[in-house]
């Protein structure tokens, strides 16, 4: 509700400007007050650009991790949270908003089937705390979809915050702890 408000806000500024605009032109050609709408539909966007991007996360060099496999996941799994982020911010449905945690879902449990398989496979000395990591999350996130199918609207925002902060808060953490023992027995 509160970002469908916000949406109409922000529409009902759009139409306001425009008409702020054309009857400015209407006494005539210089009113400094048309070209000041002006100014403000052409900063807009930008202004915009920047209050989404919190809601999005992006990859810095410094999540790499040095595993290509890895790092190419980790990148799948942030543009899976865009997606989510997307459906949430953009208003685009349940139905787009239930694909992408699906999709995102999927994707995780993949990724820690690899990662965790790798850590086996190097017999990584700290497997079972990183593992406990990943099944303290997937608890988590069990947790929000059963909140979700209640209380949808509540939920996914919350969801998709943790989603972002956990993720970026293991690769820089957690995940860069494992992957120089993996590189040096040979994993790249």
């Amino acid at each position: 509700m509160r970002k469908s408000l916000q949406t109409l806000g922000l529409s009902l500024f759009i139409v306001l400007v425009v008409i702020t605009i054309f009857l400015g032109f209407l006494w005539g050609i210089d009113n400094p007050v048309s070209w000041i709408g002006i100014a403000v539909l052409i900063a807009l966007p930008y202004v915009h650009k920047k209050m989404t991007a919190r809601h999005f996360v992006a990859w810095q060099d410094d999540m790499t991790v040095g595993v290509e496999s890895i790092d190419n996941d980790h990148k799948n799994l942030l543009s899976l949270i865009n997606d989510l982020q997307t459906a949430v911010y953009y208003h685009m449905g349940e139905s787009f908003e239930r694909k992408a945690i699906g999709e995102l879902v999927d994707y995780t449990k993949y990724h820690f089937e690899r990662e965790e398989g790798m850590m086996r496979a190097a017999d990584y000395p700290n497997f079972q705390a990183h593992k406990l990591e990943h099944l303290e999350m997937i608890a988590q996130v069990k947790e929000f979809l059963a909140a979700y199918d209640k209380d949808r609207g509540a939920t996914v925002d919350k969801m998709g915050d943790f989603l972002k902060t956990w993720l970026v808060n293991h690769i820089r953490g957690s995940d860069q702890k494992y992957t120089p023992y993996l590189r040096e027995q040979g994993i790249r």
